[in-house]
């Protein structure tokens, strides 16, 4: 059986039997050297260009044979660096050649030891007593602590009296971080470790937990309704933002706002603290159930804040305040948009506004005075003013009249180019004396 009965073909042959007897008998083909019987089976006996340069099998050097590695399982025993009772257990274990691992066991790098600050008695009274805490009670957390290395979870199941997880990493890293300042030969010494840099907030974290509970414990319709709140919410706050942009367009311009004549600060009619306030109030409105949407709020707050700004100083300001905080390290957006630290990031932009304005104003005043020295050298020194010039000078009437002869020549016709310049203009024409007559 062969395909064409698994398939239900006919069996016919591709060439029919008078074909095959017209064709000539092929002549037999001697194999040549150095070609398998496999590959000359393939090819057909057709001479065809080797893909590789054809090596002599003289020259192939025998290799020596490779002994494989014999891989067996075996049942062997070992012990833990990580145990301190020298506890002997079996496991399978994989041998190459008969020759078993050596070392310490694999998993024993994972036994990480925390170190616990020890204290005395003379450091407990005079740094860690707390009215809420007995000596009794933190004995027995710093000893718990050392024994499941600050797993809280299980030392708040294995204490003895009723503390929430919060209340006891709060005691802990508090008797720790003042063991590490008190035993610090100065402040700076210690400054960097995380514990005396970060404080533990028990009440943040209670927050948090509370928050995050609430978030996983929300269904489908609880996710609809402050997707729709939250769609509500930010059309209060662009409403919000429109209208403030409306007020701030409506008072006086930004450059006189940051310096105005009688030498005022512009903290106080800077557009800036005009948008702030309606738009920081908007965390007020919140509902408390959905207290998890303020750092949104907050973040669509101070982009609309800054818009609001960018609308009153000018794009170019605003991008020499954006380079500004970027040479002094600070991120255009905080990333934690809190209330507080909104306010303190438009506070600064507020005063690198400022900064800018009136830097701009010295250049313009640098440059002001810069001119009037250059206008001032450009006079001769010794020249009197024209005014004075115009007072002192006495008038000079005409004479052409008498006897047909200049008498007197203008003043304006003088030789001294710089005084026929400064030259008073002639008397007007009706203020001329009368011309005399014979009959006079």
């Amino acid at each position: 059986m062969d395909a064409k009965d698994i398939l239900g073909l006919p069996k016919t042959p591709f060439q029919s039997s008078q074909e095959k007897k017209q064709r000539p008998p092929k002549e037999p083909q001697r194999k040549p050297d150095g070609v398998s019987r496999e590959v000359y089976a393939l090819t057909g006996g057709v001479g065809m260009a080797p893909l590789m340069p054809t090596i002599e099998a003289s020259h192939l050097k025998r290799r020596p044979a490779v002994e494989k590695e014999k891989i067996a399982w075996q049942w062997l025993p070992f012990t833990s660096s990580a145990r301190t009772d020298s506890l002997q257990l079996y496991h399978w274990v994989k041998v190459a050649n008969g020759v078993p691992p050596s070392g310490d066991y694999e998993f024993a790098k994972y036994n990480t030891k925390v170190d616990v600050l020890k204290y005395t008695e003379e450091e407990y009274e005079k740094y860690l007593t707390e009215p809420t805490w007995s000596r009794e009670e933190t004995d027995q957390l710093f000893e718990l602590c050392e024994r499941f290395d600050l797993r809280f979870i299980v030392i708040a199941d294995r204490f003895p009296t009723n503390r929430s997880v919060e209340d006891l990493k709060s005691r802990y890293y508090s008797v720790t971080r003042a063991l590490l300042i008190a035993r610090a030969r100065s402040f700076d010494e210690v400054a960097g470790n995380p514990l005396v840099k970060e404080t533990f907030n028990a009440a943040h974290e209670t927050e948090r937990k509370r928050a995050l509970s609430a978030l996983l414990s929300q269904t489908k319709q609880h996710e609809r309704k402050d997707a729709e709140v939250l769609a509500e919410a930010k059309r209060i706050m662009e409403s919000r933002a429109t209208k403030s942009l409306e007020e701030a367009g409506a008072q006086a311009s930004f450059h006189n706002a940051a310096a105005p004549a009688d030498g005022v600060s512009l903290s106080n009619s800077h557009p800036l603290s005009t948008a702030t306030h309606p738009a920081l109030a908007a965390n007020n409105t919140i509902p408390d159930s959905l207290r998890m949407l303020k750092v949104y709020l907050r973040s669509h707050a101070l982009d609309q804040m800054v818009q609001t700004v960018s609308a009153s100083a000018g794009l170019r300001m605003i991008k020499r305040v954006d380079q500004t905080l970027q040479d002094l390290g600070v991120n255009l957006k905080p990333k934690v948009p809190t209330k507080a630290v909104c306010a303190e990031h438009l506070e600064l932009r507020n005063e690198i506004l400022t900064l800018l304005n009136l830097q701009k104003q010295l250049q313009n005043k640098e440059a002001e005075v810069l001119a009037n020295r250059e206008s001032s050298f450009t006079e001769a020194p010794g020249t009197p003013k024209r005014a004075n010039r115009d007072v002192d000078r006495p008038f000079v009437p005409d004479t052409t009249g008498f006897g047909g002869d200049r008498g007197v020549k203008r003043d304006h016709k003088r030789k001294s180019t710089g005084r026929f310049m400064d030259a008073p203009p002639s008397p007007p024409q009706s203020k001329r004396p009368r011309k005399l007559k014979a009959s006079d």
